[in-house]
């Protein structure tokens, strides 16, 4: 709920260019893919600055990293969110305990590795 109003506080802010990408790898069934899509989920996710930084991607863990990325290992767990500069993995989150968590431990990867400024 908190992070809702951050979002909508955030939108008020201008937004950086499309640096970077993130995906998460999802298995059918996982009941933490299942609640993070209820906590955050992509819509809310694009309407951040976060998510116009380093757009989502949603891929199944039996599939292949989507056409010009590499994952610098296997995915084992999910969700597993990956994130991705130019092309190569440069850092990733995996597992979901929840929303905080998500929202700063995203932002701390963000801003240590890529030239993400924005965000909460």
């Amino acid at each position: 709920m908190i992070r809702r109003l951050a979002v909508a506080l955030c939108l008020l802010a201008p937004l950086q260019g499309h640096a970077a990408d993130l995906v998460m790898v999802e298995r059918t069934g996982c009941a933490y893919c299942i609640q993070w899509k209820k906590d955050v989920g992509a819509d809310e996710y694009a309407a951040t600055p976060e998510g116009a930084f380093a757009p989502l991607q949603i891929i199944d863990i039996r599939d292949k990293p989507p056409a010009g990325m590499t994952f610098a290992r296997p995915v084992v767990f999910t969700p597993t969110f990956v994130l991705i500069e130019n092309g190569a993995e440069v850092d990733r989150i995996e597992g979901y305990p929840g929303e905080d968590f998500f929202w700063g431990l995203l932002g701390m990867k963000l801003k240590a590795k890529t030239a993400f400024t924005g965000g909460s």
